[in-house]
């Protein structure tokens, strides 16, 4: 018992302590609750998995909750994105909600406030309401319209419902205390008037409920339990609880709000605002690109629901906001792709070697391990040919006792293959190799059980046969930023530190088994990484996406 409870993290600690004090587990309920103005980022994925993570800890219903109360900047397209996402993760919510289900129950409340004397129309620009909002240190001063009558705060109020007013004219705000020391106490805004059309309601508001108004209320309306927010929402707490004192009935539950912190990645932006600037200036080709940190862009480009939770369960739920090294994400996806991704054989930098004493049209297939980790090894057949591509950095003219690889009069074994030896080196005019020529040894065969085929070379190449090899687009992906915190640098902007190296499109050749292979497919290349395929491809050309190297190559160039 005394381990379990060392392994709850401070939420569930909270939701622990609840129950001990008589809450009934029967009431539990959660919500996640996005606003649809963007993709979901890895930020977001903390957030998911905690929320459905609880429901699926307490067998609890969670809600997905679109906060979508700005339709200046949503759209149909980011809330199906966010149910894709959420889904493609492994989670299922009870019911999908929207703020926008409960803009006629907010009005009607607010009304109720106008007619209690809790809320009143200003007529203040936005500058002056900022100005006589004080300062953290000194006290705020009453709008000149906080004292209007309830009959003429009612009637205004209809007309900013009806659209009779231009945005910025009125307000409605919360009665409370201008010299509160939580600034957001000091009559926060409720409802602005905003006369666009909503993804779900078209035209039939004119006035638009504030965050801090709508976020509790809806959570009451739910009957969430327990409503957490990152860091930055816990001086609204204080608003959060005033605002359900004022609606709340004792019979029922009154939600809590507590926070946990965000959890920042390197070289990385998680901001939906800068992510937009990435999209709409062109750095990348979409939220979907590879490059983004987007739910889905990872998915893109590559990685797996699994590693992405082991991610968060790694980095955990905690009080205080901290960098996360991008390594330590690429690190769960290896893990993962480890042992799910098929290994098969491609060359990315293609070198031509000639067998010359291999008999020329002749048709061989040797066995390859489809994939080592399988508890049931399977095994798929890759041809073998005279003439075969290997990397060009696997072959020197002359190199030192260290390099393991092909160099003139050393010899390596070719996977799953023959052991071959290098002869002699084809140049061009340029004096650069364009060709090498290898004798082999007939005998030598893996798997064979011959003397010879168990002989030890130091060096195991990849290959693959020329005639026989399916040519394929492969984008290799690096960091976008070549920065840790590339929106940390005063007075400069984040776009300064985009790494202009972060995409090299290059041609490709693998072997044939992937011929068959479907969008979204993982595969290892074997000494390169993890690839998979992208909804590029077509059936002409194969396109892969690199997820992420078999080691982390940035490690060195940090320590550089």
């Amino acid at each position: 018992m005394a381990e379990e409870e060392k392994s709850l993290n401070f939420i569930e600690h909270i939701i622990e302590d609840d129950l001990k004090e008589g809450f009934d587990k029967e009431k539990l309920r959660f919500r996640f609750p996005p606003e649809p103005n963007g993709y979901l980022h890895i930020g977001h994925a903390s957030s998911i998995c905690l929320n459905f993570g609880l429901g699926e800890k307490y067998d609890a219903p969670v809600n997905l909750r679109f906060d979508d109360t700005n339709p200046a900047k949503e759209e149909q397209e980011y809330v199906d994105a966010i149910k894709r996402d959420v889904e493609w993760l492994g989670y299922k919510w009870s019911e999908v909600r929207y703020a926008s289900d409960y803009f006629q129950q907010l009005f009607d409340w607010a009304v109720e406030f106008i007619k209690n004397g809790k809320a009143y129309v200003d007529s203040q620009t936005s500058e002056e309401i900022a100005a006589q909002k004080g300062t953290p240190t000194t006290p705020g001063t009453d709008s000149p319209y906080r004292n209007r009558s309830v009959e003429e705060n009612l009637d205004l109020f209809q007309r900013m419902k009806n659209g009779e007013f231009e945005s910025g004219t009125h307000v409605l705000r919360a009665k409370i205390d201008m010299s509160s020391s939580n600034m957001l106490m000091r009559d926060p805004i409720m409802y602005r008037i905003l006369h666009k059309a909503h993804h779900r309601t078209n035209t039939d508001w004119c006035i638009y409920p504030m965050y801090d108004w709508t976020h509790g209320e809806s959570d009451y309306i739910e009957q969430v339990s327990h409503s957490f927010c990152t860091l930055e929402f816990a001086m609204h707490r204080e608003l959060y609880n005033w605002f359900l004192e004022q609606v709340s009935n004792p019979n029922q539950v009154q939600p809590k709000q507590r926070e946990f912190a965000r959890r920042n990645l390197s070289h990385t932006i998680v901001s939906k605002r800068k992510l937009l600037r990435l999209v709409e200036e062109g750095i990348v080709n979409g939220w979907d690109d590879p490059r983004m940190p987007t739910i889905s862009g990872l998915r893109r480009r590559g990685y797996t629901p699994e590693s992405i939770k082991n991610f968060v369960k790694t980095i955990g739920i905690a009080k205080r906001e901290n960098l996360i090294d991008v390594s330590l994400l690429e690190f769960h996806a290896r893990e993962d792709l480890n042992k799910k991704a098929p290994r098969i054989m491609a060359v990315l930098d293609p070198l031509k070697v000639v067998i010359t004493n291999y008999p020329e049209n002749t048709d061989e297939y040797v066995d390859s391990e489809n994939n080592p980790e399988d508890e049931v090894l399977t095994y798929r057949k890759v041809p073998f040919s005279r003439e075969i591509y290997i990397e060009k950095e696997d072959f020197r003219e002359e190199a030192n006792r260290k390099f393991f690889r092909l160099k003139l009069g050393g010899e390596v074994r070719l996977k799953n293959a023959y052991i071959i030896k290098a002869e002699k080196a084809i140049k061009d005019e340029d004096g650069n190799i364009i060709e090498v020529h290898c004798t082999y040894d007939p005998l030598s065969k893996s798997g064979s059980g011959t003397e010879e085929s168990k002989r030890k070379v130091k060096g195991t190449l990849h290959w693959v046969s020329i005639k026989d090899a399916k040519e394929v687009e492969v984008r290799e992906y690096d960091r976008l930023f070549t920065e840790a915190e590339p929106d940390r640098h005063e007075g400069k902007d984040f776009l300064e530190f985009v790494n202009p190296d972060s995409l090299r499109v290059i041609k490709g050749y693998v072997e044939p088994s992937v011929e068959e292979a479907k969008i979204g497919d993982h595969f290892q290349f074997q000494r390169i990484g993890y690839f998979n395929v992208d909804p590029d491809s077509t059936n002409e050309k194969l396109v892969f996406n690199k997820t992420v190297g078999l080691r982390d190559s940035w490690a060195k160039i940090d320590k550089s």
